[in-house]
This record gives C-alpha cells, structure tokens and sequence, in this order.
C-alpha cells in the first residue's frame, strides 16, 4: 500500500537582531522583489497572522517585525508585564511564510542618547490621546525607525488600531515616506470580541464581559439602519448596553467619519464607532465601521 510522502515542517524565517536587516532588504527589492513589512510587539494572534497573510498573497518577501516598544507605554502601563513568547512567535510565523523576522534590541531602537520623537499633532492627540498623551508619539517614532531599518515597498497594520492607522498615514503622508500602507481587517473571535494580545490578561468572568464592548457596536450598526441618525440617542443606548453588564469601566465612546478622528452629531455617510474601556485591569479597544443605509426612492 503505498505510502503518503512526509510533510515538510514549515520553514522558521531568518532573525535579524541589528540594522543588518536594512541591507537585506535592499538587496530583495535590487533583485525586484515586492517587500512587505508587518510590524508587531509579538505575542502574536490570528490577527497578526492574517495581515502577514495578506502581505504573502501581495508581495515576493514577508517580514515581520517583534519589538515590544518601551516609548508607547505610559508610566503606569503594562510595559513589563507584556505577554513576550518569541519562540511561539517563530513558530506561529513559519506557517504563514513569513521569509524574515526583525526583532531588535531596546539598544538597537534607542541608543544611550535618543531624544528624538515624532511629534504627531492634532491627529493623535483626541481619543487615545487624551487617556495615553505619549502614546502615539511612541508609536510613531518606532513606526518611523522600522521603516527605515526595514525600507519595504508596503507596510501592514491592523483596523482594529483604527486611530493608530490614522496617526500613521498623517505621518507617512507629511514626511513624504517612500511607502504604501495596507489596513487590513479587524479580526474577531467567535464570540465577537476583537482579537488582542491583551485579551490573555482577562479571567473568564472578565472575558464575558468584554462581550458588551462589542454587543454595543452592533447595537449602534442596528440602530443606523433601522434609520436613527442623531450620535446622542445612539451612545446613550451602547452606554447603557454597557452599564448593564457591569464591571466595566467606559473611558469613551466617539463617533468619527470614516478615515478621519473628526467627530460626528448625526451619521450622513460612512461613521467609525470607536470605544476604549477597562474591564478588570485589562484596557481594551475596538471600533466598527456603520454605512446607514440609503432609503429606496
């Protein structure tokens, strides 16, 4: 009877730990070859694996990069505790073919002397901003620094990080960077709860919980379409929502037009509902995109 051939083990990506990696990347795309960029902090998750995915259907070399980032934790966060598995991670990225992984050094990202940050104005400085004020200067710092070690053709970040997307186009677009940037979307376990390396900290208790986070983004789609279009009515109904289950603690809820950080009072067109909250100690965030829908004529 004849015998199946074994299957290969997925090939591990090389590691890169120094500026090396620029070098690399700069001989690919001599050669011709479309690079991708998947920046990440590790501890990684079907959500990170589907935007290197995206970026393997897309480009000839996927790189992946894992550094958790000291500059976009504030003083009282969780840069410590932060769930780190490299080794998970390498194993997670050989099945998605993922060619490279730049994991740096704290000193390879900041030397002794680094002062210098990414100021990213107004953009950053509403929502998140106003409960993380240093947050987006750190991540934008970090964003720029990789790309310049890392001089791919595409970057890919995640929707789920909505704000975040939103700082960094601004960026990508006012210092006039030689990059594309992919937004990919926001994926869910199948309870509805947005994928997060946070999500790790929750108890169980804490989890169903954070079920309302989401039961309320829908509540406020459902309540687009059946017609509602003043913002005041609708976060009065998710905040309630919210109450009910208790055992969290809502920082905000904002009703922005789509691709911006502007707010809305009444929805006319494509509106992003974004809400940040804690529940436990854990701080979570999600958003989703509501289209009311147009009256037939």
């Amino acid at each position: 009877m004849p015998h199946s051939p074994p299957t290969a083990a997925p090939r591990q990506p090389a590691v890169y730990r120094s500026g090396d990696v620029r070098e690399a990347v700069l001989n690919a795309r001599r050669a011709g070859q479309r690079v991708g960029l998947v920046p990440t902090m590790g501890s990684l998750h079907e959500g990170h694996l589907s935007l290197l995915r995206a970026a393997r259907d897309e480009c000839d070399l996927v790189i992946a990069s894992i550094f958790v980032n000291p500059t976009q934790f504030g003083p009282q966060e969780d840069f410590l505790a932060y769930p780190r598995n490299f080794d998970g991670d390498l194993a997670l990225l050989a099945t998605t073919g993922c060619n490279m992984v730049f994991a740096p050094t704290e000193e390879t990202m900041y030397g002794p002397n680094h002062s210098t940050f990414v100021e990213v104005g107004p953009v950053g400085q509403v929502l998140e901003g106003e409960f993380r004020p240093t947050h987006f200067r750190g991540v934008a710092t970090v964003v720029l620094k990789l790309f310049e070690l890392v001089p791919a053709d595409v970057a890919y970040f995640g929707r789920k990080d909505y704000q975040q997307t939103i700082v960094l186009r601004r960026m990508i677009e006012d210092l006039n960077l030689p990059f594309k940037m992919r937004v990919c979307p926001t994926l869910r376990e199948p309870d509805g709860l947005a994928m997060s390396s946070r999500n790790v900290y929750l108890s169980p208790h804490e989890r169903r919980r954070a079920l309302a986070l989401f039961r309320s983004l829908r509540l406020a789609e459902q309540l687009a379409r059946d017609g509602e279009r003043q913002v005041q009515t609708i976060r009065q109904k998710m905040e309630r929502e919210i109450a009910e289950t208790g055992g969290i603690d809502l920082q905000y809820v904002a009703f922005v037009a789509d691709g911006t950080v502007s707010p809305v009072e009444q929805i006319e067109g494509p509106t992003t509902v974004a809400l940040a909250a804690k529940v436990g100690t854990t701080r979570l965030i999600d958003n989703l995109l509501i289209q009311p829908l147009t009256p037939n004529r």
